[in-house]
């Protein structure tokens, strides 16, 4: 029996957090052995509305962590992959916090075990199959143009280059190949390149996605820029790339509180 770790990142997600939680019925649980939400220094009252949803729900094995400074997306991924590595955990699942995607998505692949061919299976909101709600075309455009680039760069199909449901094999994880990535939302990218350069095997699963009540933190034209760069940078350097330093603030340590029983 595989132990399954759900790590939710939040950040100022106070009006959503709920949602997600809510999201994970007894039919979703039993394949969860775990559950830590990872509060990157919110500034709002996400950590009261998830320490209250604890409070009413105290058989769900729920923990609060926070971040001890602002390490970003990335930064709690590494965390959370940290967090399942020294506690034996065979998978991990990425649910973000912002009530985007529905882990209920990935139900059939965690009752038939499917994950266990993989090293990671990645929900595809522009795969043919996902369902998009209040996503602008514009944006679904954007979006396939640079799963078409990064599809060209890397010699395989990619159909989704960050959404907010994912899963990983926690052994693939073991060697921190990704301790280096950048901490903001290019992190995701690099696990891409990652992927691709270790040779791991990766499954793309359409998903469902909406926007209605989400803020979000992406800079259009900034990004797409850096995200062109370090793929131009991994296409022609590969390994050296990989291993390059490419966070813009270094740290030692990636640490957090458990806060789970503060009142």
């Amino acid at each position: 029996m595989n132990k399954i770790l759900l790590f939710i990142p939040g950040y100022n997600c106070q009006k959503q957090i709920t949602r997600v939680l809510s999201q994970l019925d007894e039919s979703i649980l039993k394949f969860i052995d775990e559950i830590i939400f990872i509060n990157n220094r919110s500034t709002d009252n996400t950590e009261d509305a998830v320490r209250k949803f604890i409070l009413e729900h105290q058989d769900m094995p729920i923990k609060i962590l926070r971040n001890k400074e602002n390490y970003n997306l990335g930064g709690s991924h590494k965390i959370a992959f940290r967090y399942a590595i020294d506690n034996d955990f065979d998978y991990i699942v990425v649910l973000h916090g912002d009530d985007q995607g529905n882990i209920k998505d990935f139900y059939d692949i965690l009752k038939s075990s499917t994950y266990e061919k993989y090293d990671s299976i990645l929900g595809a909101r522009f795969k043919r199959n996902s369902k998009l709600i209040g996503y602008s075309k514009f944006r679904i455009f954007g979006n396939k143009v640079y799963n078409f680039i990064f599809s060209l760069a890397l010699f395989q199909p990619i159909y989704d280059l960050g959404s907010g449901l994912n899963m990983y094999k926690v052994s693939s994880l073991k060697n921190c190949y990704y301790e280096k990535f950048p901490d903001n939302l290019t992190f995701n990218y690099c696990m891409i390149m990652a992927a691709n350069y270790y040779k791991q095997n990766i499954k793309f699963m359409p998903i469902s996605w909406r926007e209605d009540d989400q803020v979000s933190n992406v800079k259009m034209v900034s990004q797409a820029f850096s995200v062109l760069s370090l793929l131009m940078k991994y296409f022609f350097a590969r390994g050296r790339f990989i291993k390059l330093e490419l966070r813009q603030k270094e740290f030692l340590k990636y640490e957090y509180d458990d806060v789970t029983c503060l009142q």
